[in-house]
């Protein structure tokens, strides 16, 4: 898809700034717009029509759940991240009442802001490619926030690091329909066979990859690995 396009909504002008630096640092992310107030946002809504809302609660002219539920009635394809002060429990029930994505308390730490905006990209992009879907796609979607702040190295299994994990599945997705097997793998990123065996096969238990036995004219049959884009 083309780049997500963000309207950021911030009273602060400074704050305005380092959210867009901070935007442009993640990659298919763009800021097509900005507002500082309530009035402003509705008119930019309405001429921009971006994919993602970065809002503040308090603006000059109204609070920032207000404004959810204007988007909510008429800008119902439009997502939201709440990114505040705000800490009462009241504030962040009305926001997720009115299904905002996420909910950053500042002040904003990149790191965090860049997995939240992956979160919602890879959210975005799984369930515009999804038609009909079964009870567990729905049971991700639903349970996307389980992970939110935790790096993904720790979501993890033990003996799989996250640098030759992407290592493994960019290498396989060059194959295509080929295939590859356990020593090609290890030889193209420079690990043991038995290494590239294993993040194989926890690719193939994550449905990223399947393995086929393919039966040569000789010796036993071999294992090939083809990457698996998602449904």
């Amino acid at each position: 898809m083309k780049k997500v396009e963000v309207l950021i909504v911030e009273d602060d002008l400074r704050i305005i700034d380092i959210n867009r630096r901070f935007v442009s640092k993640v990659e298919g992310f763009e800021v097509i717009a900005t507002a500082t107030n309530g009035a402003e946002a509705k008119e930019m809504l309405a001429y921009t029509k971006p994919h993602l809302v970065l809002l503040d609660v308090y603006l000059p002219d109204m609070l920032g759940s207000e404004l959810v539920w204007h988007i909510r009635q008429h800008h119902r394809d439009v997502d939201i991240i709440m990114i505040t002060a705000a800490k009462e429990i009241e504030m962040v029930q009305e926001a997720l009442r009115g299904g905002v994505f996420d909910y950053i308390v500042k002040p904003l730490v990149f790191e965090r802001f860049r997995e939240r905006l992956e979160s919602y990209r890879e959210h975005l992009l799984r369930t515009r490619e999804l038609g009909e879907i079964d009870q567990e796609a729905i049971d991700r979607i639903l349970m996307r926030n389980l992970a939110v702040g935790k790096p993904r190295e720790a979501l993890l299994p033990k003996g799989i690091d996250l640098l030759t994990l992407e290592k493994v599945l960019n290498a396989i997705k060059q194959t295509k329909d080929t295939g590859v097997s356990a020593e090609e793998i290890s030889k193209e990123i420079g690990t043991s066979r038995t290494t590239a065996r294993r993040y194989l096969e926890y690719l193939v238990v994550e449905k990223k990859a399947r393995a086929d036995l393919i039966y040569g004219t000789v010796g036993r049959p071999e294992r090939k690995y083809r990457y698996v884009a998602s449904p």
